[in-house]
């Protein structure tokens, strides 16, 4: 059976995006079949596996609207075991567009239902921000995972996050629980990392995954390349870091 993770922060630039393209990409890498579904209106994580956004027939946004089913917009096999549901800027349409229509929340959910068994993992990557295709996200997914910058606001906005997660557990989905978090962009060389560390610790009683994710140039390069970072450099801090989350993810499962 496969598990879904929602990658979800409503703050922008936490480090995301990097987490869905590379946590998959070194989960597949690890010989575990991944579906990763953008969610995201910028569709950054399409163009981070070399995906063109912009010239793609079917995408999420056609996929919500009922015009085409959950395979027809799966572009199988991107890079190793890796499959990719796509998103690009007409997706910023959507929320307008379901409006009025019943059980929206479930729309994601119900096709993923279709596909979850052909995977060992779904990775949904979340907008920044809680609308409702983050909803969806979370209807869909087993579990939460939320990527924290270890910089002075890192908290702020958190407990907003968790509280998102709680009631949709609460009147949508049951079954979510809180993967865990993951610090990102970390540099050891700075006090204001270890404080961020220590501080969130202190204050959150979810699991803290003990991967720190550093702040790298070749995992900021790589994106560019629409590659990932095992394949971009797979010597790199940033690649050696994803490698290690990977594995704690598959002992979490």
């Amino acid at each position: 059976m496969g598990k879904t993770i929602a990658i979800a922060n409503q703050k922008g630039g936490v480090g995301k995006t990097t987490t869905a393209i590379n946590l998959s990409a070194c989960l597949a890498e690890k010989g575990k079949k991944v579906l990763v579904i953008d969610t995201d209106p910028q569709g950054n994580t399409t163009s981070g596996f070399g995906i063109d956004k912009n010239n793609l027939e079917n995408t999420i946004y056609e996929l919500i609207l009922g015009e085409c089913s959950i395979s027809d917009c799966i572009i199988r096999k991107v890079t190793g075991n890796v499959s990719v549901v796509p998103s690009n800027v007409n997706l910023a349409a959507a929320e307008i567009e379901l409006i009025g229509i019943d059980k929206k929340e479930y729309i994601l959910k119900r096709e993923v239902d279709y596909i979850k068994e052909e995977y060992d993992f779904i990775i949904i990557d979340c907008p920044p921000s809680l609308n409702m295709l983050t909803i969806n996200a979370m209807t869909t997914a087993d579990s939460v995972l939320v990527p924290i910058q270890c910089e002075y606001y890192a908290l702020e906005g958190l407990s907003q996050l968790i509280h998102t997660i709680n009631l949709v557990k609460e009147r949508l989905n049951p079954d979510l629980d809180m993967e865990g978090t993951v610090f990102t962009m970390y540099d050891a060389r700075t006090n204001l990392s270890m404080q961020v560390v220590e501080n969130v610790k202190k204050n959150l009683n979810h699991k803290i995954y003990s991967t720190l994710i550093p702040r790298n140039i070749r995992l900021a390069e790589a994106p560019s390349h629409g590659m990932p970072i095992n394949l971009y450099d797979a010597k790199s801090a940033g690649a050696e870091a994803y490698m290690q989350l990977a594995e704690e993810v598959i002992s979490n499962a």
